[in-house]
């Protein structure tokens, strides 16, 4: 894995979708399709999309993406994977952090999320960050009707702080 100064969090981009297909099409049971990333980048004015992209002379190896919806006052993380061969280098940390960084920006004040109740990986990462379990979406994912914990950050204006004690332990 390379050096974090050689990871690149950028806006995501049409040219883009193939690999970001690819990433999801690895990572979920039901990955969403080509024709919902070009909605989100090119319709929906409430969407953000990220990528996380390794550089190296001259190439890029897309690593991650990640996905929300500014509504209002609230951000809604609606997609975040990491390609499975970059997955434990803290590449989704770096996105979830640009996307929550660029949320507060817009003025959000908290940050909503569904998670598998089984992906104890996915809800370590949400709780260094702050979010907490504040409800239940039965039979959430129509692959196999596991139900999905929905994780709220309430204080989106000091989430980084408990993000960076997490990463010194």
């Amino acid at each position: 894995m390379p050096a974090a100064g050689q990871i690149v969090i950028r806006a995501m981009m049409l040219d883009d979708i193939p690999g970001v297909i690819e990433i999801d099409r690895l990572s979920f049971p039901i990955p969403w399709p080509a024709s919902s990333y070009r909605f989100e980048l090119t319709e929906n004015s409430a969407s953000t999309l990220l990528v996380a992209e390794r550089r190296d002379q001259g190439s890029a190896t897309l690593l991650g993406y990640v996905g929300s919806w500014h509504l209002v006052d609230e951000v809604h993380i609606s997609t975040i994977a990491v390609h499975p061969f970059y997955r434990s280098h803290g590449v989704a940390h770096r996105l979830l952090t640009a996307i929550l960084e660029r949320a507060q920006q817009a003025g959000a004040r908290l940050a909503t999320l569904e998670v598998r109740v089984s992906n104890s990986t996915a809800i370590s990462l949400y709780e260094g960050f702050g979010f907490h379990v504040n409800g239940l979406r039965p039979r959430y994912y129509r692959d196999n009707n596991e139900d999905a914990h929905i994780m709220t950050l309430t204080d989106l204006a000091n989430w980084r702080a408990r993000s960076e004690s997490n990463d010194e332990q």
